[in-house]
């Protein structure tokens, strides 16, 4: 299971040339973890207010073709690994081309830990929040 996000590409998010600048793909696969863990019934908001917040481990980008202005993508987001202690999620960006084909700009992944919102210490988000947990173990994709 996977979510679909689709963004326009906004002209601040692009450089002189009209190429988005590679910083924006971190915030449109941020995006994408929004959508994905609204599939299971609850936000980050939700998990912020059960103590738990998410911060980044690990985080890689991979560019094929540029993306440009006023393009209209769509960023898939999966989670791969969950554990008590951390979750890894994959993201694909991808260009809809105006007869509706898809074309591949990129991918990426990013890792993040569970940790308690007041003492920023690792918890179990198996044990905080039991029934999302079991909802995306249920439904990781294994590449």
């Amino acid at each position: 299971m996977h979510s679909r996000s689709r963004i326009r590409v906004r002209y601040a998010e692009t450089d002189r040339m009209g190429i988005v600048h590679h910083s924006n793909y971190p915030v449109w696969y941020e995006v994408g973890r929004t959508d994905f863990i609204k599939m299971f019934g609850t936000s980050y908001v939700d998990m912020e207010q059960a103590g738990v917040m998410t911060p980044l481990r690990n985080l890689s980008c991979h560019f094929k073709l540029p993306a440009l202005y006023d393009d209209e993508l769509i960023i898939r987001t999966w989670c791969t690994a969950i554990s008590a202690a951390r979750i890894e999620f994959s993201y694909t960006v991808k260009r809809i081309e105006s007869d509706g084909s898809e074309t591949e700009l990129g991918y990426g992944s990013t890792e993040h830990g569970f940790v308690d919102s007041k003492t920023f210490r690792p918890c179990s988000i198996r044990k905080r929040m039991p029934e999302l947990y079991e909802k995306i173990n249920n439904n990781l994709k294994h590449f």
